[in-house]
């Protein structure tokens, strides 16, 4: 199994950046595409972003397209989700997950582990 654990969420002003880690305990990490949902107040779970095994691609909701990034470092079990030019409309609970390929990577229900959740806030 993988264990995921996510934090760095926070509350900021809008227009203020904010970066989200996830670390991984599992030994296989770099086996698994890695990828961030959020979930907002009365709002359905949903995609923000996916890297693949190697970090060679990268997929984003259109909402979030130029003002977030994902990387990662498999050295160190990590994958990070980095937020600029935040809007009040990105407050959620943001989660990382893990997932055996690339493929339907905004489908919640693809991936096989979670992590907790870590709340970001955005204040106008």
């Amino acid at each position: 199994q993988v264990q995921l654990v996510d934090s760095g969420g926070g509350l900021v002003q809008a227009g203020g950046s904010l970066r989200l880690s996830c670390a991984a305990s599992g030994r296989t990490f770099s086996s698994y595409t890695m990828g961030w949902f959020r979930q907002a107040p009365r709002k359905e779970r949903e995609f923000v972003a996916a890297i693949s095994r190697s970090g060679g691609s990268t997929y984003y909701s259109d909402s979030v397209k130029g003002r977030f990034t994902i990387s990662r470092d498999n050295a160190k079990n990590m994958v990070y989700l980095q937020m600029n030019s935040l809007k009040p409309d990105d407050t959620a609970v943001y989660y990382c997950a893990a997932k055996r390929d690339f493929t339907s990577v905004v489908v919640t229900s693809g991936y096989d582990y979670w992590g907790q959740g870590t709340q970001v806030t955005v204040s106008s």
